[in-house]
């Protein structure tokens, strides 16, 4: 694990929920926090709060399906810091559960952006900061119905939702990662997922209208675990709070 002073993450879709939760307790080790929000309102109130508690915490307007509002993210945190420690790559659209029979390509684009495209317009925008740190990490928040393993198994729940825009945007962005993580071995890149498999259990969000087992303190204990890694860490894994999952 790692506690450096003065290590800085920037969080997408941290407004609220798993982002907010993840920037809370990161903010809370001494970390320099830039909150990126789609709304800037909410960003600017999800700041404050986190300011309140005493938290180093920077508000970026950011939206990951625009290639401006993401470069216009990266000048910010330029401003800022000479590099970029960690990112986590967390905002995510749900889709709307359309059945596979009724679903159209723009139902898939429209998920994909956010989903898929977003964390490679983002990663993409802020390798030359990643780059420059010591010891760079990338969290992709994905979920367990991006896993093969979990969607084929009879047993957990996600196998009977039948959908196509949600469950196979989290598996590309599984695959993602790997290929980001093969491919640039100076930076780590992982994938959490805010659930216990073996339980069947998942955090409560909006996503999912609060319907969860777990908390969202609880949901964030991979994202935090990965962002945390030291430099002898691993790379290209895919974990839940209680250990691999797989893919």
């Amino acid at each position: 694990m790692t506690n450096q002073a003065h290590t800085s993450v920037l969080i997408t879709g941290a407004n609220k929920g798993l982002g907010f939760e993840a920037a809370r307790r990161l903010g809370e080790k001494g970390w320099t926090v830039f909150l990126g929000s789609r709304d800037e309102g909410r960003g600017e109130a999800a700041a404050g709060r986190l300011t309140a508690a005493g938290v180093n915490v920077v508000m970026v307007p950011l939206d990951v399906t625009s290639e401006a509002s993401v470069a216009g993210a990266v000048r910010l945190v330029r401003e800022h810091t000479e590099r970029l420690d960690v990112l986590i790559n967390n905002a995510g659209a749900p889709g709307r559960r359309v059945a596979p029979a009724d679903a159209t390509a723009d139902e898939i684009h429209s998920v994909y952006d956010t989903n898929v495209y977003g964390p490679i317009r983002v990663t993409h925008a802020f390798l030359p900061l990643l780059r420059a740190a010591d010891n760079p990490r990338v969290v992709m928040v994905s979920s367990a119905g991006g896993s093969f393993a979990v969607v084929t198994d009879p047993d957990q729940p996600v196998s009977t939702m039948h959908e196509l825009a949600y469950s196979s945007s989290k598996a590309a962005l599984n695959m993602i990662t790997v290929r980001y993580a093969q491919a640039l071995p100076e930076i780590k890149f992982n994938v959490a997922t805010p659930g216990e498999v073996v339980n069947h259990t998942f955090a409560a969000t909006d996503m999912n209208n609060h319907t969860g087992a777990l908390t969202v303190t609880e949901g964030t204990d991979s994202i935090v675990e990965l962002a945390t890694i030291g430099a002898d860490g691993p790379s290209g894994i895919f974990i839940d709070r209680l250990g691999p999952v797989a893919w």
